[in-house]
């Protein structure tokens, strides 16, 4: 990033100063410190929120509990983490919350990981093998339901909104696949080894060693108490409750002439995040657990933790709106445009696979632009549509979560990043034109 980040900037100052646009780049400098840190505001209260009902449900142990269901897997693949580390229970949480399209409760939960998984590192401000693998993952994590895209299709008339599910799932398989083994095999180059290699993996076996002492945290929020026969109750009621309302909810649909598949991924997209909150509090009430004062206790954490990603997210869009405003983005796009087409890539989906790994919010916006004007059930429409799910806003996920715990030399989680981008962008081309265009 010490390279990456100068050179985006730079180059963007020169191009600007040879095509005319150095008013707009300043323009943009200045606006998108201003959105990085709206941006960031924003986060506060996501994070303090979620990373509150996290410690919730940490603290009545379930996180352990899912663990160790996946514990074979997450053992392969991260096996210099102890298989009851409190990591890997974040790491599960984030990669779930990720596959279900609750981007909001996944960034908590996955830089609660990142913070589980600096406790084991040796080395302070490197980036450990088991941190760029999660990052990979993160930056790929199939997704089993992309809600938000679907629900945009749909209000953009879209006569097949649901269209994309298979695709995005394929597509996120092959650039998970990839992103693993992109992590697995930089980390044996020598540029990106880490200096003291036996200190990691001593501090690892250590770890490993002590088995439930390296977790005095969740001991010490109430992962032992017994349930609670009324707390079960009470949850058992709450559920209930939400069940009946989801039902008339349904129902008034079907009423009113909704087709029921819509009115099931519009049900799911607004209903989802509210049922997993009442989830999460019922199970803390089943298990005893304080849920309020745990709650807030969390929630100063994740507050804190915002705070501190602050100057890394200005950082990283002030770089990306620059590179936008100084037209490097046009030429890029005007140079590879024809080789791209003739490989079933259409030259408008270019922009956003190019801004996707460095903004979010702006890939959105060139993918709504680029279905008004050209139609959601179009074959660039159905690729926007699949690339927004495929692909990750890469650099935004290393600046939010190696900021978090201070990591500064990223080795080869970028590179990591990428690879998995790339292949997403692949995925996302093959399965569009296979299985939507024939």
């Amino acid at each position: 990033m010490n390279w990456i980040w100068p050179a985006l900037i730079v180059g963007s100052v020169v191009a600007a100063g040879f095509s005319g646009r150095m008013a707009e780049v300043t323009a943009a400098s200045i606006d998108s410190a201003k959105a990085a840190v709206t941006l960031a505001i924003g986060l506060l209260g996501v994070m303090a929120f979620w990373l509150g009902m996290m410690r919730i449900v940490q603290a009545g142990g379930f996180l352990h509990t899912l663990a160790r269901w996946l514990r074979p897997l997450m053992v392969r693949l991260f096996p210099e983490v102890p298989a009851d580390h409190p990591a890997m229970s974040a790491m599960i949480m984030n990669m779930a919350s990720n596959m279900l399209g609750l981007g909001n409760a996944a960034t908590p939960f996955g830089i609660k990981a990142m913070q589980e998984l600096d406790s084991l590192n040796p080395q302070p401000g490197t980036a450990t093998n088991a941190m760029v693998l999660f990052l990979a993952i993160n930056t790929s994590n199939v997704a089993l339901a992309p809600l938000g895209v679907i629900a945009l299709r749909a209000s953009l008339g879209s006569a097949d909104a649901a269209g994309i599910w298979l695709p995005t799932l394929l597509a996120t398989a092959f650039s998970t696949l990839v992103g693993i083994l992109a992590a697995k095999l930089l980390q044996r180059l020598p540029v990106f080894a880490v200096q003291d290699a036996g200190a990691e993996s001593e501090s690892t076996s250590q770890h490993a060693q002590q088995g439930e002492h390296a977790l005095p945290n969740d001991s010490a929020l109430g992962t032992k108490r017994p349930t609670s026969a009324t707390g079960c109750t009470v949850a058992v009621l709450s559920l209930i409750a939400v069940g009946v309302g989801f039902v008339i909810f349904l129902g008034d649909g079907l009423a009113a002439g909704e087709a029921l598949g819509s009115l099931l991924r519009n049900a799911v997209s607004s209903w989802l995040l509210p049922v997993l909150i009442v989830v999460m509090l019922g199970y803390g009430v089943a298990k005893r657990i304080a849920v309020y004062d745990v709650m807030i206790e969390g929630a100063k954490e994740g507050f804190q933790i915002a705070i501190r990603i602050i100057p890394f997210l200005v950082a990283i869009i002030v770089a990306a709106g620059m590179f936008r405003a100084s037209g490097l983005l046009d030429a890029l796009i005007s140079v590879t445009s024809p080789v791209l087409s003739a490989l079933g890539f259409p030259a408008e989906a270019l922009p956003m696979a190019i801004l996707r790994p460095l903004s979010g919010s702006g890939a959105y916006a060139i993918m709504a632009e680029i279905m008004q004007a050209e139609g959601p059930d179009s074959l660039v429409g159905y690729l926007v549509s699949t690339l927004q799910g495929s692909t990750e806003t890469t650099f935004y996920v290393l600046a939010v979560y190696f900021g978090a715990v201070g990591v500064t030399r990223v080795r080869h989680a970028l590179a990591a990043g990428l690879t998995a981008d790339v292949a997403g962008v692949v995925g996302a081309v093959v399965a569009v034109n296979w299985l939507l265009v024939g």
